[in-house]
């Protein structure tokens, strides 16, 4: 790797093998400060700032600084300062046709330990008319069952005291607004990027908690400035594989601290509520609407809840590979028959969009070899995801008069994973942030049926509610009586 050309500003005009940014990068403004700068950001909304970039010099103002507040984030920094923000991505066609991208849009990175006073004024400064985020399901701090804002993790107990140094992404937004505020500038809007349903709402609920137990007049302030859109986002993008970096460099004699991998499907859909200006993303492709619900519902119960229904199943079958999972035609069935009974029936009419046509997509798209998407990556984490993505379809169903065998035998897969052994004895690593206790609860469900379901902030009331545990009871019984094969062949008939 010692003759492939460095990715930075200056070995930039050198590179002739791949396409790089098509535009001034010394010209462009950070006009948006986005936290939670990792692969799915890079594969999606910095994509669309660099094709716009690209498209429309007048964009200029429109340029992207990073910001990273975790301890882990330093990694990010250590990839992407020495590269001028430059990075690529890889696209892996489901025929084998693979392409790679320089990617410009990132052209600040900072991190937040390093320098907190930095971060701050980089958000208050008035080039900045947009934060986003991309904090995963699980960075906005609320409990799923009932909404409500955390006020007791360590973290924002320490942000809330007078004076104190922000250390999470809620102290350090709340400052700079009331620097904003102070200094008489108009709010910045923030915007989420993140796989939870309403996530602009959930945005605003959560960051508007943390402001009324920090200043009641500063949030008074930011309900009537602030805005927080809605929006949908769809990539799959998988972890960087450790063989990545070697293969972009063999392809395209680019030496690329991290790259980022990603399928050639990318969507966006964005509401149009900002509280000043916004770049013309949908010169390049993104969806602008009045409101995103259809489309959010669509992607969440669908695919998102797919993904749940593929992975535990597919695990305990001995899959480790998403692509393996998907073209097994027992978890073809499953998905197709929850997505057309259970998934599709709690959904509003989505304009423009043909739901056959979606779901056959995401078979292809789950099916992609050329992506080798893990099993282990769409297990992680299932306590943020479930209750946003699958219990809601359980919860309609039920209050509609529904059936939900399907939903309910995935969380019953969800619960035999959860026991931490596999089908031959080996052992799972639960990658969760409950995983202790999922691990206890899960296997004390074998003499205590409800233990693992009996648990309000992950399922609400549904352990009290026959039409969920009759069929939950049956699939878990038959998953440890007969395995997940057998399983299916009954469930699926």
């Amino acid at each position: 790797m010692t003759s492939a050309h460095e990715l930075n500003t200056a070995e930039l005009p050198k590179i002739s093998t791949v396409p790089t940014p098509g535009y001034d990068r010394s010209a462009v403004r950070t006009g948006i400060v986005h936290f939670g700068v990792g692969g799915f950001h890079r594969a999606h909304q910095a994509i669309y700032l660099d094709r716009l970039l690209s498209a429309d010099e007048s964009a200029s103002r429109w340029g992207l600084c990073g910001v990273g507040v975790r301890p882990a984030d330093a990694a990010m920094r250590d990839a992407l300062v020495p590269q001028d923000g430059l990075y690529t991505v890889t696209t892996k066609h489901p025929d084998g046709e693979i392409d790679t991208a320089v990617v410009g849009s990132i052209v600040e990175y900072l991190f937040a330990p390093d320098d907190p006073e930095a971060v701050i004024e980089k958000l208050a400064h008035p080039d900045t008319e947009i934060v986003s985020l991309t904090v995963t399901e699980g960075g906005y701090n609320f409990a799923p069952s009932t909404g409500l804002f955390d006020a007791e993790n360590p973290d924002v107990v320490a942000d809330l005291r007078p004076d104190s140094v922000p250390i999470t992404v809620f102290g350090f937004v709340v400052e700079a607004l009331r620097r904003r505020r102070d200094r008489g500038l108009p709010s910045f809007t923030v915007m989420s990027c993140d796989n939870i349903q309403g996530n602009g709402e959930v945005a605003a609920a959560t960051f508007g908690a943390f402001a009324r137990l920090k200043d009641p007049q500063l949030a008074d302030w930011i309900a009537e400035q602030t805005r927080f859109p809605n929006s949908m986002v769809d990539r799959i993008t998988p972890a960087t594989p450790s063989t990545l970096r070697a293969e972009v460099v063999e392809r395209t004699d680019v030496d690329d601290r991290w790259p980022v991998v990603a399928e050639p499907f990318i969507q966006w859909v964005l509401e149009d509520s900002f509280s000043t200006g916004r770049p013309a993303l949908e010169r390049v492709g993104v969806q602008v609407v009045d409101d995103v619900t259809p489309y959010e519902l669509m992607k969440l119960r669908l695919l998102n809840a797919g993904h749940q229904a593929l992975c535990y199943f597919g695990y305990l079958l001995g899959y480790r590979y998403v692509h393996d999972a998907a073209t097994d035609p027992a978890i073809q069935a499953l998905l197709r028959r929850y997505w057309a009974q259970e998934g599709r029936p709690t959904l509003h009419p989505v304009p423009g969009i043909d739901l056959d046509d979606y779901t056959e997509t995401l078979l292809e798209r789950f099916g992609n070899p050329s992506i080798a998407d893990t099993i282990a990556r769409l297990c992680q984490d299932a306590s943020d995801r479930i209750p946003k993505w699958l219990v809601p379809v359980i919860r309609e169903r039920l209050d509609a008069g529904g059936e939900v065998e399907l939903a309910a035998a995935v969380v019953a897969s969800w619960t035999r994973y959860s026991e931490g052994v596999d089908e031959q004895g080996e052992p799972i690593t639960v990658v969760d942030p409950l995983a202790d206790k999922l691990v206890e609860r899960a296997r004390a469900s074998r003499t205590e049926p409800h233990a693992f379901i009996d648990d309000p902030a992950l399922f609400g009331d549904l352990a009290e509610r026959d039409g969920f545990v009759v069929p939950y009871l049956r699939a878990l019984d038959s998953l440890r009586a007969k395995g997940a094969r057998a399983t299916l062949t009954d469930l699926l008939g």
